[in-house]
């Protein structure tokens, strides 16, 4: 039989572990965690761009930022509908 003490000791971890996914779900939908990755993206994409001698990096590196920007906007909308589609059927 499990004591109580094991009960409180599970109930805790299991607290634990799910402030540790919520946590984690929230950075995945942060404003700073897209700005990060958008910032790092067109770092690396000036630099690559100035490698090959591009006319005009810094104008042209500003398009995968966006296009990543568009991707997460769209992408959350698209996650909204699948899930409701999918909650439906259970």
């Amino acid at each position: 039989m499990i004591s109580s003490e094991d009960l409180l000791e599970r109930i805790e971890e299991i607290e634990n572990r799910n402030k540790r996914v919520e946590v984690d779900k929230k950075w995945e939908g942060s404003w700073t965690r897209k700005l990060t990755i958008m910032l790092l993206t067109y770092c690396v994409v000036v630099t690559y761009l100035f490698m090959i001698s591009n006319n005009n990096p810094w104008i042209n590196a500003i398009v995968p930022p966006i296009g990543f920007l568009l991707s997460t906007l769209a992408i959350g909308k698209l996650r909204i509908w699948w899930q409701s589609r999918f909650l439906d059927k259970n």
